[in-house]
This record gives structure tokens, sequence and C-alpha cells, in this order.
């Protein structure tokens, strides 16, 4: 953290489409706050893209980020479905910013359904994990996979770091969203973890929702919420929904958190039909700022903008994503002046939160973060591409197990067994999964063993890949399948 007078450099990237516009307008209202601030302009995204860099994040904007340990973004544009990773998820895990805050907060002038009830939520996304991990495979031609990966190590540092923003923000309480009850291990592991970490933060109210009752609830209840946190594609929608509730993405600030590097941005992508035409609302980035002042320690400059940003709202001076066209809204760089002219004032009605320091959990770095006291592989699973119908290839597949010391117990199609069959009707696809386990009822199957298996089975069927079947302190540590006894 910096003191209140000191410099700092920080590094901007402007972004697409509006992103530009946007992070001037920051810019001009941080500096006339008086937040001694020196930037350093550097670029990704579709610029980078374009210049044939595969991440969209050359070489010179990593090395800017790695000297500043800080950073304001706008908006970069990603293509969908197709071509190159985004560089938004490139920044977040190249920097370890396991932690996205998202806060949702009614705001003066901004009339909504629920406008009058007092919401002023945060959503504490893990940032790093989860599905957003990227890793894909086409199984077959018709058939892609996506591994959900969620760590011990991962979800105790985001269960933590909710703990720690709520005390940071004076808040108090703390739910955790997951589909546990769907994904036992993966969600499972987020319920048990923070479970575990709530109880060293006594002072604060601890409980856990269903992540689709949690959305019931937001739109049925959303002022019950003080923290809500969950895990990274959960995250990305809930908190879209919640700015929802506020009044939109022009209003929805975000803050990357990583105990190294931070970045600030606002929720909204570029909007590149609207870039250059002075219409766009900054908000949503400059709050990203004003979380950004907090995070170096500049408080009394974070508070004055923000105080700033309720008056003029307050007043009605606001842009046309509020009031439309031809009802007197600002554009972008009226608006901002406007916000600036607001500088030292206060609104007698809307209050700002008090803040205190945020405090960054300190996990261990090991790479081992669970050690099991005992462990056994007790078989395996191979998963195939087939143009047979199970009851084609549970035979076939029994057959090439003969004298291998292992036997099919089961195999599933899309989670659900298919063979032997089980009265269930399932539309099969070509990827299936074969369910093999240890004849010896107490074996530690060893890897040799596990690639004879599979070589047996790929003389006939072709297999995409592998997963032990392991027990860790004795206990099952893979989930069965639909209609597994």
């Amino acid at each position: 953290m910096s003191s209140a007078t000191a410099k700092k450099v920080v590094t901007v990237i402007p972004g697409d489409g509006i992103g530009p516009e946007c992070v001037d307008a920051t810019k001009r209202i941080i500096a006339a706050s008086g937040a001694p601030i020196e930037w350093e302009e550097h670029h990704a995204g579709a610029s980078v893209f374009r210049q044939g860099v595969a991440s969209g994040v050359p070489m010179d904007t990593i090395e800017s980020i790695h000297k500043t340990r800080c950073v304001l973004k706008g908006p970069l544009e990603t293509p969908v479905g197709f071509g190159e990773k985004s560089a938004n998820v490139t920044l977040r895990k190249l920097f370890e910013t396991y932690a996205n805050i998202r806060p949702a907060r009614e705001l003066p002038g901004i009339t909504t359904p629920y406008s009058g009830r007092g919401i002023d939520l945060v959503v504490v996304r893990e940032n790093v994990e989860d599905l957003y991990a990227g890793i894909e495979h086409m199984q077959t031609p018709g058939v892609a996979q996506c591994l959900k990966l969620i760590s011990r190590k991962g979800c105790e540092k985001i269960s933590r770091l909710a703990f720690e923003f709520a005390r940071s923000e004076g808040r108090k309480s703390v739910a955790c969203a997951t589909k546990s009850n769907i994904m036992k291990l993966t969600e499972g592991m987020f319920k048990r973890t923070f479970e575990e970490v709530a109880k060293e933060y006594p002072d604060i109210e601890s409980y856990h929702i269903i992540i689709d009752n949690c959305c019931h609830q937001l739109v049925k209840k959303p002022e019950q919420f003080d923290v809500i946190v969950t895990t990274n594609m959960n995250g990305d929608i809930m908190s879209d929904l919640t700015s929802a509730l506020v009044g939109g993405l022009g209003f929805a600030p975000s803050a990357n958190i990583g105990n190294d590097v931070a970045i600030f941005e606002a929720v909204h992508g570029s909007a590149p039909k609207y870039a250059g035409k002075n219409v766009i609302n900054p908000t949503a980035v400059l709050l990203s700022g004003v979380m950004m002042l907090r995070h170096l320690g500049y408080f009394t400059q974070a508070d004055a903008i923000e105080h700033a940003v309720l008056v003029t709202l307050e007043s009605g001076k606001i842009t046309r994503d509020i009031k439309g066209d031809n009802n007197g809204a600002l554009g972008t760089v009226e608006y901002t002046d406007a916000v600036i002219s607001n500088l030292g004032k206060l609104s007698a009605k809307w209050s700002v939160r008090e803040h205190k320091p945020l405090k960054l959990p300190q996990v261990s770095k090991n790479p081992v973060f669970v050690t099991p006291k005992t462990r056994r592989v007790v078989g395996v699973d191979v998963f195939m591409e087939s143009p047979l119908f199970p009851e084609q290839l549970g035979p076939s597949v029994e057959t090439l197990l003969e004298g291998s010391g292992f036997k099919l117990k089961l195999i599933a199609n899309r989670g659900t067994r298919v063979y032997p069959a089980g009265g269930n009707i399932t539309d099969c696809n070509d990827q299936y999964r074969a369910r093999c386990f240890a004849v010896a009822p107490d074996a530690n199957v060893t890897d040799a063993q596990i690639m004879d298996v599979v070589n047996r089975i790929a003389t006939k069927h072709s297999w995409a890949h592998i997963e032990k079947l392991q027990e860790f302190d004795g206990v099952m540590a893979f989930t069965k399948a639909q209609g597994e006894d």
C-alpha cells in the first residue's frame, strides 16, 4: 500500500472499442482528485491479436505489469466461439489474480424495479480455475470436453479473501454459492473449504446456498445479501445479474486481486458500435478506478470521487444509457466534467462506506496442498470413441479384459450407465466411458497395469483419455455414474 502522498506508477491499458474513452474519463477524474498516479500506457486485445500475438498480450505489457504491479484496464475485444483465448482471461491467469470482486450498489438517479430497497452487495468470484481454466478437447468429432478444475488451495484463497474483504468494508455476512448438490467433488470442495475457513471468522455470519436458489433469491430479495463468494463461471454469470439489479453494466466495476498484482476493469465489454461517439457511460471504469485507489491506499481521493459520482447522479446528470437520446443526456466528456465539478461535495442522502486496507490471505505456495495419509488406485476409467451400441461394445470390452486382472463394471454415456442395461432410455453418442476395476479387492493398481488395460482396449477401440480411480484415506475419490450401484 502507498501513503496518501507517495506517487505510484500504474500500467494503463486503454482497451478496445469504448475503452479509450472510458479510461480517459477515469484518468482525468483521478488527476482532478489529487491522487498522485503516474500512468504507463501499454496495449492488449484486438490490436495486438491483429499483430499476430496469439495471447493478445505483448511482452512489453507483461513487463510493465511485472514492474508496476497495478493495472487500470479498458474492456478488451475477444473473438467469440473461435480463434484466440480471451486476453482478459490471459491477464488474470498470468498474474494469478485469483479473486474477482464485483460490487453492485443502488445509486441515486438510476431507477430500476428494485429502487429504494437498499441493494449493496459484492460478488467475490474465484478467478483462475473452474471451467475457465480453458482446458478443452474434442473427444470425438461430435463430442467436446471441458475440464472443470477446482483446487483445495484455490478454494482456501478465495474463501479467505471473501472474509477479509467483508472485514475491510465492515460487512456482516458472507454467503457461499455452489452447485455442490450435483458436483460433489468440485463444487463440493469449494463448499467444504469455505465452511472450514469460516470458523476462523466468528465475527462474520456465514452460510451456504445452492447457486440456482441464490440467483432466485437475488431476483426476489437481493437486499438480503452482503458478500457472495462463488466459483468462476457461476460468479461471472451471477455478477452480470447483480449489475442489472442496480442499473446495468454501465455501473458495474470490478477488481482482479492477487497477492502480487491487481487489475481493475469494468465488467462490461468493448461495445465497438458506440466507440468514438462521446455517448458512453464511463462510470463502471471510473468506479473500478476508485477500487484501484483504495487498493493503493489513496482512501481520501477514492472517497472524494465516489461522493462526486453520487452527487452527479443525484442531480440527474447522466449519460444516454439511462436517459435516452432526447432527454438531456450528457456525453461522456460532459459527464466527466460534471463529476470533476462535484469533487469535494457530499450528498445529503447517499453515503460512502468506510473502508479499511484489505488484508490479503497468505497461503502456502507449496504445490502439494493436501497430503492424504493413505492412497490407493482401484481401477481406471477409459474414455473411448466407438460407433457401436452399448449392447455390442460392452461384451467386446469384457472379452478384451479377460486374463488382465480387471473386470468391466459398466459403460457410461454422458454420465449415465448404458451397459449392463438398466431400463433407462439414453440416446447415445460415440463417446463412451468404460469403468474397469481390479478383480482383487485390496489391489493397489500400478501404472503398468493401467496401460495394459488401455492397450487391450486399443486393439479394438479408439481411446481418448483415461482417469485413475483412486481412494484417499479410504474415501472414494471419484463419482458414480447415474445408475451405478
